[in-house]
């Protein structure tokens, strides 16, 4: 593997252009057995990107995408690139307020969504900078749709998708000067460090660089591999591993809507997959699914895990049923997102389990005193892990103060704890901050506990992970209420969970007298975190 790589000056949509003129009848995306080649994918971007330029999009306006996997959200991405704007990209599982948040802070003037979702969208429009709303439908036939079998109707702001591209067929898109380094790509929202959701700066550069990195890592043959397109395209490791990186080696997309585990299997089967990107809990569920045996999985070649570890025990298993490579990796959004990943060649004897591999080409990696950030720790003991490397974001969007936190003289302080052995290879051996792991979600406690405090019967409260199994953690509020007030464990959950999404809910409440509180105020979430395995520990040694 090489230690460093020689990057084109080029910006992120230019992969998907360079693919198209060199394999323009290669399948791009294949969705629910509709095809688009990548010569189609490239026009269908360029036919959308031209109906946001009449709409009046510029370069580094920013362009809101609130779609699940489709193709869709593909040609808008593209689209939005190819005029210089920037994507920011919603978790189609958002409520109101998530989604006016990251619309009100990006300050987005148009956003892609499905009609299904408009509902959301209508409710907030009027407190953001909205002025389009483009509706696209949940099916792709192009390019067999006929106008007139559009239902959507272009009305005052509300426009549709399929309608755009059709209009727009026979212009040609403006050339718009990008700088690579300097411009945005991606404004991607995350909760970073400290919980406080922001959005991270990811330049082309940034973004080409870990698509290249990651292409080189995994050994992709061109025009040769079918990825499985399964992860959530608007998190930032679903839209580099599983959407610029097959397209940077001319390979097959073969995308999925939402995780089906049967479907899962029958397409890595039908479809010949060979690259699967992946979190923990899509390959438990494979392996704990009854027909398991009924399918052929020998053609996968990689697969790789992220996002949360992953037990040793799934990833032998796997790599015994399927005779490949499942590889853990490590990454963040600030980094675009892939720093890490085991090493890749055509045995499992190289893959270190509960190791999350070493450094990508051009990356660098160190452990840091706690404390002191500019010092390194010996090798094999524990500190914060530090990343350098071209793939690391520009900084928090209108956020300097958090950027600092974490940037300093060039290296991203991840707030991953973790420690390096004598062979280079890196181990995370705490997770971020008070952060909650939902079922290979990330739950910010803060966020909840924000909501919480709006009710006005509310004195103090706390919200944790409490271990739980098969998914992970799930979300416990301890709440101290104000003298002579009442609520109950169900008003509580019904005050927050209708404004979150789903998988954020809180699970259980517990109220106290008291909280632990530091010596400067704030509520001591990991005292409540030990109580908490305690009493799971005494329940087992009970039974």
């Amino acid at each position: 593997m090489p230690k460093e790589i020689v990057y084109p000056k080029i910006s992120l949509h230019e992969i998907l252009i360079k693919t198209a003129k060199e394999y323009p009848n290669n399948i791009a995306i294949d969705y629910l057995d509709n095809e688009i080649t990548y010569k189609e994918l490239n026009i269908f971007s360029d036919q959308f990107a031209i109906g946001l330029r009449k709409l009046g999009v510029k370069k580094q306006d920013p362009i809101a995408l609130f779609l699940p996997n489709n193709p869709q959200f593909i040609i808008a991405y593209f689209g939005i690139l190819k005029l210089g704007a920037i994507v920011t990209s919603i978790n189609p599982l958002y409520r109101e307020r998530e989604v006016k948040y990251q619309l009100v802070n990006s300050g987005a003037k148009i956003i892609i969504t499905l009609e299904s979702l408009y509902p959301i969208i209508q409710k907030v429009s009027q407190r953001t900078k909205l002025e389009n709303v483009i509706l696209a439908k949940p099916t792709w036939n192009f390019p067999s749709v006929d106008a007139s079998e559009i239902n959507i109707i272009h009305k005052h702001n509300i426009l549709c998708f399929e309608k755009i591209i059709l209009e727009n067929s026979n212009l040609t898109i403006p050339s718009i000067k990008i700088d690579p380094k300097i411009d945005l790509a991606a404004l991607q929202y995350t909760g970073g460090t400290t919980g406080v959701v922001k959005g991270a700066m990811l330049t082309h550069f940034n973004l080409v660089s870990n698509t290249l990195m990651f292409k080189t890592w995994i050994k992709a043959k061109p025009a040769s591999e079918n990825f499985l397109t399964a992860l959530p395209l608007f998190h930032i490791y679903g839209m580099t591993t599983s959407m610029t990186v097959p397209i940077a080696s001319a390979a097959k997309m073969v995308l999925i809507p939402k995780f089906d585990p049967k479907k899962i299997l029958h397409l890595i089967q039908s479809k010949k997959i060979t690259v699967f990107c992946g979190v923990p809990t899509m390959y438990s569920i494979l392996l704990t699914n009854k027909d398991l045996e009924k399918f052929d999985l020998t053609s996968i070649r990689i697969c790789i895990s992220g996002a949360s570890p992953l037990p040793p025990q799934v990833q032998k298993k796997f790599m015994k049923i399927t005779k490949g490579l499942l590889a853990e990796g490590y990454g963040l959004t600030e980094a675009s997102p892939v720093t890490h990943c085991n090493p890749i060649d055509n045995t499992t004897e190289t893959v270190r389990i509960g190791s999350i591999g070493i450094p990508l080409p051009d990356t660098d990696a160190k452990i840091v005193n706690l404390q002191h950030h500019e010092k390194e720790v010996p090798v094999g003991e524990k500190g914060e892990l530090a990343i350098k490397g071209p793939q690391i974001m520009r900084g928090y969007w209108k956020n300097s103060i958090e950027t600092k936190l974490v940037l300093k003289d060039g290296w991203l302080l991840t707030g991953d704890i973790g420690k390096m052995d004598k062979d280079g290879f890196f181990y995370i051996t705490d997770r971020k901050k008070d952060l909650i792991k939902y079922k290979d979600y990330s739950i910010y406690p803060r966020e909840l506990e924000d909501i919480i405090y709006e009710n006005s019967k509310i004195k103090i409260c706390a919200v944790i992970g409490k271990p739980a199994p098969i998914v992970g953690e799930i979300p416990k509020a301890f709440i101290v209420l104000k003298e002579n007030e009442k609520i109950t464990e169900e008003e509580i959950k019904a005050f927050v969970n209708n404004r979150v999404a789903s998988y954020k809910a809180i699970r259980e409440v517990e109220f106290r007298k008291d909280l632990p509180i530091s010596s400067v105020g704030k509520v001591l979430r990991r005292i409540l975190q030990d109580e908490e395995k305690q009493k799971i520990a005494k329940i087992k040694l009970k039974n």
